[in-house]
């Protein structure tokens, strides 16, 4: 499989976009923050785009404005999940790994809410058809109540299924978010950024983010997952020799069980013999007037 430019494009990638709708106000302004992805998954989406989704930065932002570019999508709430999707079979069609890791990243991002702390709805109407874009969710605002040990869990999920398609897992970061903003600011303002021209994403180009596990962690998830296909698959085996040694086992009593009804038959037949004998030897004597 190819590789296309990612490490590339984490630094700064430009990328052909469509053509965008006029995009209404929102709070919490974040959705080009991550504009390396962004260009990525445009490239990708561009290949093939039968749902005409306008451009995967929708699928970033709050319902009201993402239903705006969700072209054939009805529910703008999975308009991140079928960018990423249609992006991630589009990339395996091609055989290009960073586009697919790229697809998997992006569908790992935040997307903006209404305010700090405010966790966005979960797409739950449409099912995605790759099973590694299924595995995956949003991130969340970390300032939400739960929201960081989350997602060092989605951050290390996503490290799992790019390994799984040929990719380098330490790239599970680049969807990590912002530091957690005050949940008492009125201006809901956060500790956000929002650039679209800035094609390395200023959430990069500003260090604002926030990285979710170490590169340490991210192995050690990796390595879990490969541990506990091997575990599984050990397992399968034992299993399975048991049943085999009983089998051996009772198809060799089943032998020795043969031999004994052979003997056992021979013996039967060598009485029946003894028989006959005595029988024709009487037969002769009264013949004989004996």
């Amino acid at each position: 499989m190819k590789h296309s430019v990612l490490a590339l494009a984490l630094v700064g990638a430009v990328a052909a976009r469509p053509a965008t709708m006029p995009m209404a106000k929102r709070e919490v302004p974040q959705e080009h923050s991550h504009r390396n992805i962004l260009n990525i998954v445009t490239t990708m989406l561009l290949l093939d785009n039968p749902d005409e989704i306008q451009d995967p930065v929708f699928g970033l932002l709050g319902a009201a404005a993402a239903i705006e570019g969700a072209g054939k999508i009805a529910d703008a709430d999975c308009l991140q999940q079928a960018t990423a999707d249609q992006a991630f079979t589009n990339a395996k069609a091609a055989g290009d790994v960073d586009g697919m890791t790229a697809s998997l990243i992006f569908r790992a991002l935040e997307r903006n809410t209404g305010k700090i702390g405010l966790a966005s709805v979960p797409c739950e109407s449409i099912k995605a058809v790759n099973p590694e874009i299924a595995a995956l969710q949003q991130h969340q605002d970390p300032a939400g109540e739960g929201a960081q040990e989350l997602n060092k869990q989605i951050t290390a999920e996503l490290a799992r299924q790019i390994a799984s398609v040929g990719g380098d897992p330490l790239l599970a970061n680049e969807a990590s978010t912002f530091a957690p903003g005050d949940l008492n600011d009125a201006t809901a303002a956060g500790n956000t950024c929002d650039d679209e021209n800035d094609d390395a994403g200023c959430i990069n180009s500003l260090n604002l983010r926030v990285d979710d596990l170490s590169d340490a962690e991210i192995q050690a998830a990796v390595a879990g997952a490969a541990a506990g296909g091997n575990v599984a698959g050990g397992n399968a085996a034992n299993a399975t020799a048991p049943a085999n040694g009983k089998g051996k086992g009772n198809q060799n009593a089943g032998k020795g069980k043969a031999a004994k009804g052979k003997d056992a038959a021979g013996a039967g037949a060598g009485a029946v013999d003894a028989q006959a004998t005595l029988e024709q030897i009487a037969a002769l004597l009264t013949a004989a007037g004996l």
